[in-house]
C-alpha cells in the first residue's frame, strides 16, 4: 500500500482516497437488483441501518431479507438537512423497477413502514407496475427520477466526509429530489449516488456531475463519468455495458440490454439490432488496497474489459 496516500481534507488511510489514487475501475461495481424499494426513516442510523436505527428492528431485518430474496434492494433514506427522531406525519417511500423497457418509479407516504409488508415484491422485480400498484394504494407514478446519496458514517467513514457535502449541494440544486441513503455499496467510491428509477450507480461524483447525471437521467439517459454500471446487470454485465456505452458514445438507458453472459464473455444487444461480445474477466488487486475504512489491505478482485468485438446487425 503506498505511504504516501493522503486525501484532500487531510484524513490520510480513507479508503476512497486510496481507490482514487490507485486509478481503480469504478465499471462492474453497482450492486444488484432488479428493484428498489426505499422507505424514510430519520433519526440515527446504525452501520446495519434496517436493524440499527428508529425503524422496528425485527420488520427491518426481516423486511431486508425477502427484498433480497426478491432480487429487490431495500434501503432507508432521509431528507437532507437535520434529521428529527420522528416522522410528523408519515414516511415517503420509492418504489422503483430498473429493467429496460420497464423502468418506472412510484411514491407515496406510508403511515408506518410496516405496511410495505402488502407490496408485490415480485411485480416490483418484473416490473409490472400495475400489480405493484394494485398491491400498496397508497403509491402514485411519479415522472421525475431521484437520487440517493450514500451519507451513513457509521458503515464508513467516506461516506459522512465526502457524501454529506454532496447532499447539500444537490439539494440546492435539485430540490425535493435528493435523499441522504444508508447504504449503497462500494464505500471506496465516495461520494457515491444511485439514480432511480434506473438503478444507475455513480461514484466519485462532485456536485456539477451529480446535477448532470440527474438531468440526464429525466432525458431517459446516463452520463459516463463515474458511472459503476447499472443495479440490473450482474457485475460482468455492468462492466460490459459500461464499455460499450464508452466505446460508441451511447447515453440512452434503454438502448442498451445484456442479453448472454459466459464466463469470460458477455453479449451486449442494442436496440437498433446491433450487438458486441465483451471480454470480462477479474484479477487480483495491485497494490492490494482497503474495501472499506479501517479494514485492512487486500488483494480484492476487479473486473478488467477487453475491446468491445462487434457482432454485426440482425
Amino acid at each position: 500500500m503506498p505511504s504516501a496516500v493522503t486525501d484532500a481534507p487531510g484524513r490520510p488511510g480513507l479508503c476512497s482516497t486510496f481507490c482514487r489514487v490507485l486509478g481503480e475501475p469504478l465499471a462492474g461495481t453497482a450492486v444488484m437488483a432488479a428493484g428498489w424499494v426505499v422507505v424514510e426513516q430519520p433519526g440515527p442510523w446504525g452501520a446495519k441501518a434496517p436493524t440499527q436505527s428508529h425503524l422496528d428492528p425485527v420488520f427491518g431485518g426481516a423486511y431486508d431479507e425477502k427484498c433480497k430474496k426478491a432480487d429487490v434492494r431495500f434501503g432507508l433514506i432521509r431528507s437532507p438537512g437535520r434529521h428529527a427522531d420522528a416522522v410528523e406525519q408519515a414516511h415517503q417511500v420509492f418504489v422503483a423497477s430498473t429493467r429496460p423497457g420497464r423502468t418506472w418509479l412510484l411514491g407515496g407516504r406510508i403511515a408506518d413502514p410496516s405496511e410495505l409488508t402488502d407490496l408485490d415484491l415480485a411485480a416490483v422485480a418484473r416490473g409490472n407496475r400495475t400489480a405493484a400498484l394494485a398491491s400498496l394504494p397508497a403509491l402514485r407514478p411519479l415522472d421525475e427520477p431521484i437520487v440517493l446519496v450514500c451519507t451513513n458514517g457509521k458503515r464508513d467513514g467516506c461516506c459522512a466526509l465526502l457524501g454529506r457535502p454532496l447532499v447539500s449541494g444537490l439539494a440546492e440544486r435539485a430540490p425535493g429530489r435528493v435523499w441522504e441513503a444508508n447504504h449503497l455499496g462500494g464505500h471506496r467510491f465516495a461520494p457515491t449516488a444511485t439514480y432511480l428509477p434506473a438503478g444507475t450507480m455513480h461514484g466519485h461524483l462532485t456536485v456539477g456531475t451529480a446535477v448532470e447525471a440527474l438531468t440526464a437521467a429525466g432525458r431517459g439517459e446516463t452520463i459516463l463519468t463515474g458511472l459503476r454500471g447499472r443495479s440490473t446487470w450482474t457485475k460482468h454485465g455492468q462492466a460490459a455495458e459500461v464499455a460499450v456505452r464508452e466505446l460508441i458514445g451511447e447515453l440512452a438507458l434503454d438502448a442498451l440490454t445484456v442479453t448472454d453472459e459466459g464466463p469470460e464473455l458477455v453479449t451486449v444487444r442494442h436496440a437498433d439490432g446491433r450487438s458486441w461480445t465483451v471480454p470480462v474477466t477479474s484479477a487480483p488487486a495491485d497494490p492490494p488496497r482497503p474495501d472499506s475504512c479501517g479494514k485492512e489491505p487486500f488483494a480484492m478482485s476487479i473486473l478488467q474489459t477487453g475491446t468491445p468485438v462487434p457482432g454485426g446487425v440482425r
